[in-house]
């Protein structure tokens, strides 16, 4: 990396959000600035870790066509049965220093067009592994043509112990009548740090079904945002947090209804333990003439450490007349009276808070929309689970 090259490059990091930024307020990014500066002052070089058995193991357990992008690098493009794939530049248009660094960095973008139904779901495998301090950068375009039906799988995962910063981007755009399930889910090492943004926009009569899932990395930013633009258009996303000592994770989800009547749904809960922190910022804007607009959002919290914190921000701007539109959120504990209630069928009290913790993740596990994603996810939240919760038994959530 020559010189020029290395200040430019160094004077995006410099520009990154910081707190004082509304939306960035609760999320702290000195350690993405630290890592890419030491990583920048090494050449931009890191010694890369084989990953060839996790990418085995994690493709090997969901029956899918699996895209690879390996420490920001495509694998050879599988074949895939209703899908044209194609390597790509990255976007032209930045707005922000986040996918201005994308852009800079980028070694390979990926670009999935679903014309027909896919037989089988599109995986998408992003992972990292470095031996040194190392950044990485993924940028995937996705489209749905006009009556097409597809699964998509995303999976973000991470090996080594070293400083990781992985920063991703994503454009989904679902055509008119297309319809299109989405399972998101990211398990990234302990101490890694990503950052992503995911915009997506709806055509006339659309659907999405999506669900996304944190388990995972140290320092954790989402960014999702949903254009309905067109009529008809009936979007649902849900998202489940777990989070440990040391863990932050934040989602910010915005939904702009430009016309009526349209509908989305959302719904985020968060187990947290430990000392950690998490942020949810749910924001759904009815603009003006988007009369028929039906849009509802819930956040729920379930607090097991008095060190745990969460900060939960539901908004709704509403400008049209005739709308549906409800917001809320819940933070709490376990319910004593529940248990209570196992207590006196002989259930011990550890194992009754268990087997709560456990129920208030199923929900959103069971609303998992890829049905060969759905097993992978179980497994993957009861085994985070367990570890939160130091459980010493399995209970198994739906499949």
């Amino acid at each position: 990396m020559n010189r020029l090259a290395a200040e430019k490059l160094q004077d995006i990091v410099a520009r990154l959000p910081t707190a004082r930024d509304e939306d960035w307020k609760y999320t702290d990014l000195r350690a993405v600035r630290d890592i890419s500066t030491r990583w920048l002052a090494a050449g931009g070089d890191a010694a890369l870790l084989d990953l060839d058995d996790e990418i085995q193991r994690i493709t090997g357990s969901i029956d899918a066509d699996w895209f690879v992008i390996a420490n920001g690098a495509l694998r050879p493009l599988p074949q895939a049965g209703g899908v044209e794939a194609d390597r790509i530049d990255g976007p032209s248009a930045t707005d922000s220093a986040l996918a201005e660094l994308n852009a800079a960095l980028l070694q390979d973008g990926l670009r999935i067009r679903i014309d027909g139904v896919t037989t089988k779901p599109v995986g998408i495998l992003v992972i990292d592994g470095a031996s040194d301090p190392s950044v990485s950068q993924t940028y995937v375009e996705i489209e749905l043509a006009a009556g097409a039906a597809g699964d998509i799988i995303e999976y973000h995962a991470s090996q080594g112990a070293a400083e990781q910063y992985a920063n991703t981007a994503a454009t989904l755009l679902v055509g008119d009548d297309a319809k299109v399930n989405f399972v998101r889910l990211q398990n990234r090492g302990p101490g890694h740090v990503q950052t992503g943004r995911m915009t997506v926009s709806m055509g006339r009569d659309s659907r999405l079904r999506m669900a996304s899932y944190d388990l995972g990395g140290g320092l954790i930013r989402n960014d999702l945002v949903i254009d309905v633009g067109q009529s008809g258009a009936d979007v649902t996303f849900d998202g489940l947090y777990l989070a440990g000592d040391g863990q932050h994770i934040d989602n910010h989800t915005r939904v702009d209804h430009r016309v009526g009547p349209a509908t989305s749904t959302q719904e985020y809960r968060g187990i947290l333990n430990g000392h950690c922190r998490c942020v949810w910022n749910g924001k759904a804007v009815v603009h003006e003439g988007a009369d028929g607009t039906d849009a509802s959002q819930a956040n729920h919290n379930l607090l097991l450490s008095e060190k745990a914190e969460i900060d939960a921000k539901p908004e709704l701007e509403i400008y049209a007349e005739d709308v549906k539109c409800s917001h809320g959120t819940t933070i709490g504990q376990l319910d004593k009276a529940s248990i209570f209630y196992l207590r006196t069928r002989g259930i011990s009290e550890e194992h009754a808070q268990q087997m709560l913790t456990f129920a208030f993740a199923a929900d959103i596990v069971a609303r998992a929309p890829v049905n060969a994603a759905r097993a992978t996810v179980s497994d993957c939240v009861e085994k985070r689970l367990a570890e939160l919760i130091a459980a010493d038994f399995t209970l198994d959530l739906p499949k």
